[in-house]
């Protein structure tokens, strides 16, 4: 059977006996080569079908039928749809590479991911300017109608995430570990309203944990799916360039936001524009980069940011307009936990309603 006439989809609840026999194939075929895509491309291309090119396989490679059996009882339980290598509903963008993953776990909109898309990456734990920044350019490309891809990590990938939903537009999270799971565990409520709107994707099978071996696969993936990747805030070293990096290897034009230079978050896109990466000063020069023309006046920012916030966190926000203040001395002057609290910060450093200072002070951002 040749790839190209696979099903367009498979869905673990689907009880059809020739759907459970396809899913089981491509399941001991992901469990076999996720760790290797290029070779399960050549595999694939030689053998016609996951079942057939799992004989190709090293022995050593072949998974238990108990190994495949946790997988798709774990796929039932993540309410996703697996799209193969030559299905019809894979993005066709991502399948031009020669490490194409040769399974994808979809919960959300699979359409999505065939739509022109920019990779916002950057740190985890980002300046108050990198986390406005990743929010308000990925509002403004969802705004333009461009699908915002990143990594579902805590800092700039959140901030993306966050910004293209609050534009009502379409965003996509790739995953380090399988589709059961979402990494970090705070980000599950996020992941959900990506689903909802975009999609959650992991090319890792159902039941796969997240560990660090995982991320420079997934980062290939995030730059493979987008038209262009937008550094914000990284340190050397870090995943974020490992994406750019991922990026020019695979065609994709890379751009980044210059920081000041004296934060360690600003080196890397820092170093990407001098080497030749073009900087980002405003959204519109991604559109440019994307030959999308915007004209400046269409472009926005997010607004409203206090509307409908919950009542603790409207307090929160009144204490700091009164004054800026370090997390634990905020905790005690509102007569808090330090635990519940941060969560409310969180969500409102998201938002870009809470910033912190470069003295670790927080304050209510400037808008």
């Amino acid at each position: 059977m040749s790839t190209r006439s696979l099903a367009r989809v498979l869905d673990p609840a689907d009880p059809a006996p020739d759907q459970q026999r396809m899913l089981r194939s491509q399941i001991a075929f992901q469990l076999a080569t996720a760790w290797h895509p290029a070779c399960a491309l050549d595999f694939l291309a030689r053998n016609g079908d996951a079942h057939a090119a799992l004989g190709s396989c090293p022995p050593s490679w072949h998974p238990s039928p108990r190994a495949v059996e946790r997988a798709l009882v774990a796929a039932r339980r993540s309410k996703a749809v697996a799209v193969p290598f030559g299905s019809d509903a894979y993005p066709a963008w991502l399948a031009r590479l020669g490490d194409a993953p040769p399974l994808l776990w979809v919960q959300g909109r699979v359409e999505v991911l065939g739509l022109p898309g920019v990779a916002i990456v950057g740190a985890r734990a980002p300046s108050a300017y990198g986390l406005r920044t990743a929010r308000e350019l990925a509002f403004d490309l969802a705004r333009a109608g461009v699908v915002v891809i990143s990594g579902l990590a805590l800092g700039v990938d959140a901030a993306a995430h966050r910004g293209a939903l609050e534009a009502g537009g379409n965003t996509v999270a790739v995953q380090g570990c399988g589709a059961d799971r979402i990494y970090p565990a705070r980000h599950r409520r996020l992941a959900e309203e990506i689903a909802a709107s975009g999609a959650v994707v992991s090319e890792f099978p159902p039941a796969t944990p997240p560990l660090p071996p995982h991320f420079p696969l997934r980062n290939r993936t995030i730059s493979g799916l987008a038209r262009a990747v937008v550094v914000v805030e990284a340190r050397p070293r870090s995943g974020s360039l490992i994406t750019a990096r991922h990026a020019l290897d695979q065609g994709i034009e890379v751009l980044a936001v210059p920081g000041a230079t004296d934060v360690a978050t600003s080196s890397g896109p820092n170093a990407l524009i001098r080497d030749g990466a073009a900087p980002v000063l405003e959204s519109a020069d991604v559109l440019r980069a994307l030959g999308i023309a915007t004209p400046l006046a269409a472009r926005s920012k997010p607004d409203a940011v206090r509307a409908a916030r919950p009542p603790a966190q409207l307090e929160l926000l009144a204490a700091l307009d009164h004054a800026p203040a370090e997390p634990d001395e905020l905790a005690r002057r509102l007569r808090r936990s330090p635990e519940s609290l941060a969560l409310d910060l969180l969500d409102l450093e998201l938002a870009g309603a809470v910033a912190r200072d470069r003295d670790g002070r927080l304050r209510t951002s400037s808008k």
